[in-house]
């Protein structure tokens, strides 16, 4: 986040002084948004909001002064320039001792103006940079505790929750099946700001238009069969929280145009009502799908996706983080045996060079679901297919090697769906070393020419 990031919520009732002044913040490198009426302001003001508000005191409607005080109500720290006639400096002062920032006189010069406006965003700016240097520095070892891992991705993930955490910006969270997406969501919401209002999840995949809308968007009573009292949908009960969209590539087309209505908006309506509600709600999406692809090929609205997608958060399936699966195995040994009040077995080694050497094509979740049964004491053939003696014995630096290798290479052709040719470009390799390690393991491509992994 910089200074230049932060915006100017600008409210004046007069078109010329209006736009007069948009010009200037606009020429001054300023990013502004304009209103006519304080009414239109508050649906975009929440906690955390990343910028400041400059409002006449004089509007039809709610005036300046009712404005600054609903603003102060949702978050004190957001600075307000109270721009008021030369007649009502009194006036002006007594909104400084209920908390606005600075005020400006009219008529002003937009140098004036700009340096006033100046002041304040910078004073945002390390309000906000201070509140999410303590934040890390408070939550560095929980998050620690919450997403296990020491491998790269997982630090750099670790780092970029915590910073985000106190922001409003909407995150797209990209992983596989089982990688952990509502965990990632979850943190970005206890880490932050929002930690002590509700966090909302609901998953898009298969919900029918009318549920869709009565879960996330509430209804009134009677507004269809079935409605007998009014119900407070997620958005609502997810007020100043959290909002998580699980598996948004899955949402009707019909819904990504109300749901894009609602975030261009920040306001919404229950089913069976036409009062306009304010969204107060972060949106955290997840997806398993590539949306900007999605989105260029017309299966995903692509003004949706840029909504939502402000910032992405990757993160990568187990296979490509082996080092962190050591540890994720013994914390989930462990709940388990919390969770069914059994002692902790000792996990032997050759169990965790198994383990590593696997693909883990459900990520996490398969892995915790390993542990539990290992736990249980009720692996199966199918969990260790030579037997338990497999995982007793100490195997030589050669036989590690060498079944590690047979991993990535059958990898590689299953993904290739046999083609040793492809194989062998994902593995980075001539296609004469691939074939000489082939015969020497024992691989034969004929074995993987029926389908890829993902259609198994």
């Amino acid at each position: 986040m910089t200074i230049d990031s932060l915006t100017v919520l600008f409210v004046e009732d007069d078109d010329d002084v209006r736009k007069g002044s948009v010009q200037a913040f606009e020429l001054n490198g300023l990013k502004v948004q304009p209103f006519s009426r304080a009414e239109s302001v508050l649906p975009r003001i929440t906690f955390g909001f990343p910028g400041i508000v400059v409002t006449d005191l004089r509007l039809p409607g709610m005036d300046g002064i009712s404005l600054l005080k609903q603003i102060k109500q949702i978050d004190e720290t957001i600075p307000v320039i109270v721009i008021t006639g030369h007649g009502d400096i009194s006036i002006a002062v007594d909104t400084m001792r209920q908390g606005a920032y600075d005020f400006i006189a009219k008529p002003f010069s937009s140098d004036y103006l700009i340096e006033v406006t100046r002041r304040a965003l910078e004073k945002r700016y390390l309000t906000l940079e201070l509140a999410t240097l303590k934040n890390a520095l408070k939550h560095r070892d929980q998050i620690e505790s919450r997403i296990l891992g020491q491998s790269r991705a997982i630090v750099d993930l670790r780092r970029m929750i915590l910073e985000l955490a106190d922001t409003d910006a909407s995150v797209l969270i990209l992983g596989d099946t089982g990688t952990g997406k509502e965990l990632v969501a979850r943190s970005l919401h206890d880490f932050g700001l929002r930690k002590s209002n509700n966090f909302a999840a609901i998953n898009c995949a298969g919900i029918p238009e009318m549920l869709f809308e009565s879960e996330v968007l509430g209804h009134e009573a009677g507004s269809f069969t079935g409605a007998i009292k009014r119900r407070i949908g997620k958005i609502e009960y997810a007020k100043n929280g959290t909002l998580f969209l699980d598996e948004v590539e899955t949402m009707q087309r019909s819904l990504q145009a109300k749901l894009l209505r609602i975030l261009q908006e920040r306001s919404f309506e229950r089913v069976g009502s036409n009062e306009a509600i304010p969204m107060e709600c972060r949106i955290i999406a997840g997806t398993k799908s590539n949306l900007l692809e999605l989105s260029q090929d017309g299966d995903f609205r692509d003004d949706l996706y840029y909504r939502l997608g402000v910032v992405t958060l990757e993160i990568p399936p187990l296979r490509d983080r082996r080092e962190d699966i050591p540890v994720l195995f013994e914390h989930f040994v462990l709940q388990a045996a919390l969770s069914y009040n059994r002692p902790a077995p000792d996990v032997p080694q050759a169990l965790i060079r198994e383990l590593m050497s696997r693909p883990w094509l459900g990520n996490v979740r398969e892995l915790r679901n390993f542990a539990e049964r290992f736990s249980l004491g009720m692996l199966n053939r199918a969990d260790v297919p030579n037997g338990e003696q497999s995982i007793r014995e100490e195997l030589s630096l050669e036989a590690q090697l060498n079944g590690f290798e047979r991993y990535l290479i059958e990898y590689a052709l299953r993904t290739c769906m046999g083609r040793a040719s492809l194989a062998s470009e994902q593995l980075s390799i001539p296609k004469k070393t691939l074939y000489d390690k082939m015969r020497r393991l024992g691989i034969d491509t004929n074995e993987f020419k029926i389908a890829s992994p993902e259609k198994q």
